[in-house]
C-alpha cells in the first residue's frame, strides 16, 4: 500500500498562478478546476455570471481568468470589460462555444488575452493558459 496519493502537483513545479473559472455551468467550471489544479494551478474563486466574475476579480485579483461567453445575467462581453476596466493589465482567456466572428472581435477589442473553443481540449486550454502568464512575464 502506498502512503501518497497518486495525483498530488509537487510545489516544485514550475508553478503555474493563480485562477478564477467563470462559466455558468458547473460541470464546465468543476471539470476546468480539477485540471488546472491537476497543473499546478491555484484555483482561488469561481463564478456563474458575468457581474460575479467582476466581483470576483477585484476581491481576489487572480493571475488569470477563464470566461465563459454565454451566460445569464450579465455575459462574459460585460465581464471582460468590467474586469478590463479594474486591470487593464488583465489575463482573460475565453472559454466559450460562442465563435462567431463579430462577437469575438469584439471581446479581443475589449482585451481578451485568448480563446479556446468548447468542447476544449484539456492539453490545448492548459497550454494556452501557461502562455498567458509567460507573456505576463515578459
Amino acid at each position: 500500500m502506498q502512503d501518497q496519493p497518486l495525483s498530488t502537483s509537487p510545489r516544485t513545479e514550475a508553478s503555474a498562478g493563480t485562477l478564477l473559472v467563470t462559466d455558468d455551468s458547473l460541470i464546465i467550471r468543476q471539470i476546468i478546476k480539477d485540471m488546472a489544479t491537476n497543473a499546478g494551478w491555484t484555483v482561488i474563486g469561481e463564478a456563474s455570471n458575468g457581474q460575479e466574475a467582476i466581483e470576483r476579480y477585484r476581491q481576489l485579483r487572480p493571475d488569470a481568468v477563464t470566461l465563459d461567453l454565454v451566460m445569464p445575467e450579465h455575459d462574459g462581453l460585460y465581464a471582460l470589460r468590467g474586469i478590463m476596466q479594474f486591470d487593464p493589465q488583465a489575463k482573460v482567456l475565453l472559454v466559450s462555444a460562442v465563435e462567431q466572428r463579430g462577437v469575438l472581435k469584439d471581446a479581443f477589442k475589449a482585451g481578451a488575452a485568448d480563446f479556446v473553443a468548447k468542447p476544449f481540449d484539456k492539453e490545448n486550454l492548459l497550454a494556452t493558459l501557461a502562455m498567458l502568464l509567460q507573456k505576463a512575464g515578459d
